[in-house]
């Protein structure tokens, strides 16, 4: 199957509600879209949404990069060519990962339709099913709490609550949300880079008995070094997601004494499926269990990285509900989301299914 044409637009997909994190208020939703359409008439779907303050790339530049006429290297390449088109993706857009991400998702799906199978049984299914984590922002205590109990009326049974601008209300919320979920619903919280070594160790000793599972991102992104020496049980729970965005850094990560129990994953911030696959091995080599995360993402980018998930064994958490508070979408299909559980479809590809 030879690939015809690429085409690139921007969807405004909006968001139910606007939500607070670390460093911003997010109120609006764009996502480029970018469809690889075959010969024989079948599309392939990739997506992009960077985070700037993350990855040093907006939206709007990434756009920019891409020209159809630069796109057209591809057109009248055979499909079955996939690693070496991913290859030559890599390195000529090298400095977009928000590109390199959208063409290989759409080279995967586009892949995949042509051999009849789901993305992840081509790359070998190792999990079923999951719970997702649902993420509530920066609020106030009332309102955090009014919040969970929405989610857990809808059978969400993790829930990832963003901190870092306050410890002391950090703390007051997760002692009153545990309250609230006793053991019956597991607790995760993102400091998105909020605290310093000794405000982590207070965050951790004022809130033992809330039995929180992990703790995303504690320290700036460079400031690893100030984990060295920390109790082991809480090391274990630490997540590297900002500090963690290429294959070099989860080596230098997985360097003994490990700093980090898990590796956040996101296809947008390490620019793709391969380097994903990448870091998950290193992970995997060193003992280091996988969260895998999103940002606000159509359910193309969250259908492949939920693939992607479900085709690594050290894969721990899911962290997938980007595309949940969307108002609209530009495909259906691709996952079912049951009880806060997460499936995926056992159609070709991504199993999306088109709305335009």
């Amino acid at each position: 199957m030879k690939i015809k044409y690429i085409s690139l637009s921007v969807e405004d997909l909006q968001l139910s509600r606007p939500y607070t994190i670390a460093f911003k208020t997010i109120s609006s939703v764009e996502n480029g879209i970018l469809r690889i359409h075959s010969e024989d008439g079948r599309t392939g779907h990739g997506a992009f949404n960077p985070i700037f303050e993350v990855v040093g790339e907006t939206l709007t530049q990434a756009v920019a990069l891409f020209r159809t006429d630069e796109a057209e290297f591809l057109a009248g390449r055979d499909i079955r060519e996939l690693n070496q088109l991913c290859d030559e993706v890599q390195q000529k857009y090298r400095q977009s990962p928000a590109l390199r991400t959208a063409f290989e998702i759409a080279l995967y799906d586009l892949f995949c339709q042509n051999l009849q199978v789901p993305l992840v049984r081509f790359l070998g299914r190792k999990i079923q099913s999951m719970p997702t984590s649902v993420t509530i922002g920066i609020l106030g205590v009332e309102q955090t709490l009014e919040e969970a109990r929405e989610y857990i009326a809808r059978k969400f049974r993790i829930l990832k609550v963003k901190l870092g601008k306050s410890i002391d209300e950090d703390i007051e919320r997760m002692l009153r949300l545990h309250e609230l979920c006793k053991d019956d619903v597991a607790l995760i919280v993102d400091a998105n880079q909020g605290y310093d070594r000794a405000e982590l160790l207070r965050f951790k000793n004022l809130t033992a008995k809330c039995n929180i599972r992990l703790i995303e991102q504690p320290v700036k992104a460079g400031n690893e070094h100030l984990l060295a020496g920390l109790p082991d049980d809480l090391r274990e729970k630490l997540v590297a997601d900002e500090s963690l965005l290429s294959v070099k850094d989860a080596s230098a990560l997985s360097a003994t004494p490990l700093l980090f129990g898990y590796f956040n994953i996101k296809l947008m911030k390490c620019g793709g499926i391969t380097e994903a696959l990448k870091i998950a091995s290193v992970a995997e080599s060193s003992g280091i269990r996988l969260m895998w995360g999103c940002n606000d993402e159509s359910k193309i980018s969250i259908t492949a990285a939920l693939h992607v998930a479900f085709a690594c064994a050290n894969t721990g958490y899911i962290d997938l509900d980007g595309s949940l508070d969307l108002k609209k979408d530009v495909v259906g299909g691709g996952f079912e989301l049951k009880d806060g559980w997460m499936t995926i479809s056992d159609k070709p590809g991504l199993g999306l299914e088109t709305m335009e």
